[in-house]
């Protein structure tokens, strides 16, 4: 009995691991190729009206309720990791296995319906806004990209992530 409960175990987490192994995410517009970001997609600080970039997601893990995006700048240490730049979310119907995410505005909390900030950007001083801080380094060549995660959501906060993938967004 044993050595049967463990089996089942082992195969449950295989096949959760390979679902998770085909999740991935690309570009819904081919204006974005990962290399250079498209022109005005920075901050309006810089004279931009950036906004996030529409998404393919596909392979949603079983389980999965949201996908969160979470917005990064490699090259600048204070925003590089767990969405500096901001966490927009985006509900999943029950047993989705693909989606189109669409392109949301930056520097704002009023999202379009199918879209929420799961957590605003970290960034301070004149930098800081609400919700996603499209890339904003003034042109300085930094890196950004985003993790693209399919969660099981509770109460607003992730109980579990089901799978996880990365794509670059391009340098500005």
């Amino acid at each position: 009995m044993k050595r049967t409960l463990a089996a089942v175990i082992f195969i449950g987490f295989g096949l959760q691991s390979a679902a998770a192994q085909n999740f991935t995410a690309a570009f819904a517009d081919p204006a974005w190729d990962g290399r250079k970001l498209p022109a005005g997609q920075h901050c309006s600080k810089f004279g931009g009206k950036g906004a996030t970039p529409p998404l393919r997601v596909d392979g949603i893990p079983t389980g999965a309720n949201a996908i969160v995006v979470e917005f990064n700048d490699r090259s600048y240490y204070d925003l590089s990791t767990d969405g500096g730049h901001g966490k927009i979310g985006f509900p999943v119907a029950p047993g989705a296995i693909s989606v189109t995410l669409p392109s949301v505005p930056g520097e704002t909390a009023s999202l379009p319906s199918g879209a929420f900030v799961h957590k605003r950007n970290r960034a301070t001083g004149s930098y800081a806004t609400a919700g996603y801080l499209p890339p904003c380094s003034g042109g300085r060549g930094n890196a950004y990209f985003a993790d693209v995660l399919a969660v099981e959501l509770a109460d607003g906060k992730i109980v579990r992530t089901l799978g996880k993938t990365t794509i670059e967004l391009g340098r500005y």
